[in-house]
């Protein structure tokens, strides 16, 4: 069994040291990194399972590291937790348009951290599915085991969090989800009532899609549906 790696960017000493303490307990593999400089370059070079992401950092901040990332092919399928010392909603939202898939505000629980970065994780590896194997219609391709999407032979590369919402709607094929749903399957319960999160990730799959993007169908004031 291969043990997850947790790249932790954090730019205070004695915070590296507690989340180092309490995730290598965990059976966490952890490397670190004091900037953002650093923490594109250890991203890129350890392609880390989860980066554990600090929003106030010298140089590059938190939310251009975590920007970078995300418009990268080889690490944007890491998934990203945010965390800071900032709780206003602005910050929140940005992050999570930005593709973070969680957000924790400093002081934090060390054990409750731990538990938000395995379900993070889980997220990631767990896509309940009625449907084993693959699916295909036209020219896509999904593959609920390997976690891939494929336009017209093309591999698309969806972060976690995409691929989790875009599984979300598939499953339920023709019937909708509303916005609230969605947040709760895929975002978890913490993130209740940021509908312009899931209005933001359901933009990108369509971009992703391509030509296929209008199974995608948007049911005005309630939610969003996989056409059948």
């Amino acid at each position: 069994m291969s043990i997850d790696k947790i790249l932790v960017v954090e730019d205070h000493h004695d915070t590296i040291e507690l989340l180092k303490y309490n995730l290598t307990s965990s059976g966490f593999d952890v490397v670190t990194a004091m900037d953002g400089h650093k923490a594109l370059e250890q991203a890129r070079n350890e392609k880390p399972d989860l980066i554990l992401l600090d929003l106030m950092l010298p140089g590059i901040d938190g939310l251009e590291v975590c920007r970078r990332l995300k418009h990268e092919a080889g690490t944007q399928h890491i998934p990203v937790v945010m965390l800071t010392a900032k709780g206003e909603e602005v910050d929140r939202v940005v992050g999570l348009e930005l593709g973070v898939d969680d957000y924790i505000v400093k002081p934090f629980s060390p054990r409750e951290l731990v538990l938000r970065v395995k379900a993070v994780l889980r997220r990631g590896s767990e896509v309940e599915t009625k449907r084993p194997g693959k699916w295909n219609r036209e020219g896509l391709v999904v593959d609920f085991e390997a976690h891939t999407l494929e336009c017209d032979g093309e591999l698309v590369a969806l972060t976690a969090t995409e691929f989790k919402l875009f599984s979300e709607l598939l499953q339920h094929e023709g019937k909708v989800r509303t916005r609230d749903h969605l947040l709760d399957k895929v975002w978890d319960t913490h993130f209740e009532g940021y509908s312009r999160t899931v209005d933001t990730h359901i933009r990108r799959l369509r971009q992703k899609l391509g030509p296929y993007a209008d199974y995608i169908e948007t049911v005005r004031g309630v939610g969003y549906r996989f056409k059948s």
